[in-house]
């Protein structure tokens, strides 16, 4: 997964006070007790802006703020970057980091439509998290990707993590693993499907309802589990077996689009 060198001319380096995410996100005190266990610092590392990057602001994205959040733990629960979300407007590029390693998430933000509210965390509309595997914070870093303004710049940073699927909750700790073994064995795809070009909000779409797909195969194999009556087992294993072709059929999808 590609590291990128953001420019040194975008340099922010802020450290952000917890209390200060509190305030503007609303937090309640079990998500800043979230906070407390697994953030160690945040820090608001880059400003990537039309007088940083070169690139023309658009109505959607005028600015992309990049925050490192140093983590005490390998656990990171999602509520705890939504709170940062709602509480910066702009979109936002996560690193995070522990123990010498790194990884990015971020989730597709973007103002909200017809929006009456005067707070500011309403008037943006944060979709699910995406993120990458662990990697060495040693890793290589590459030139920003080419884009035309921020709102193109702005795809190219998420397009692989969004590639990459939806970030996996944390749960007690522990992360969830949100990938299929009959998904994984999937990668070719028809020339129908080869053929389509869609946009970064219909490739989170296509990634959602992979991750949708992937919980109610979970879901039907417990209730298999739970189930004794051997009709009953018949038929619930004819609806596994529909719900991993269709799953099977979202992964050609997604293995298709990745080849852009």
């Amino acid at each position: 997964m590609t590291l990128f060198a953001w420019p040194k001319k975008a340099a922010f380096g802020r450290v952000v006070p917890k209390n200060k995410i509190y305030d503007h996100a609303a937090a309640s005190g079990a998500l800043k007790e979230r906070f407390v266990q697994q953030v160690d610092q945040i820090n608001w590392a880059f400003k990537l802006a039309p007088e940083t990057v070169n690139l023309s602001a658009t109505e959607s994205v005028a600015e992309i703020q990049i925050f490192r959040i140093t983590l005490k733990g390998v656990g990171l629960d999602n509520e705890v970057l939504k709170a940062i979300d709602r509480a910066i407007p702009f979109p936002l590029i996560f690193e995070l980091m522990q123990g010498g390693r790194i990884k990015l998430a971020a989730a597709y933000k973007r103002p909200a439509q017809n929006t009456t509210n005067d707070k500011a965390s309403d008037r943006w509309v944060v979709g699910s998290y995406f993120g990458t595997d662990w990697q060495p914070e040693s890793a290589p870093r590459h030139p920003l990707p080419i884009a035309l303004d921020m709102s193109g710049l702005y795809e190219q940073l998420l397009s692989p993590l969004v590639q990459n699927g939806v970030a996996a909750p944390v749960v007690k700790g522990t992360v969830l693993q949100a990938h299929d073994s009959a998904a994984a064995s999937y990668t070719s795809a028809t020339k129908s499907e080869q053929a389509v070009r869609l946009t970064l909000e219909q490739r989170i779409e296509l990634a959602e309802a992979i991750t949708a797909q992937q919980k109610e195969i979970e879901q039907i194999k417990a209730r298999l589990g739970r189930e004794r009556q051997f009709n009953k087992r018949v038929a619930i294993n004819t609806e596994l077996r529909d719900a991993k072709q269709e799953l099977q059929r979202l992964t050609q999808q997604q293995a298709a689009v990745s080849r852009y």
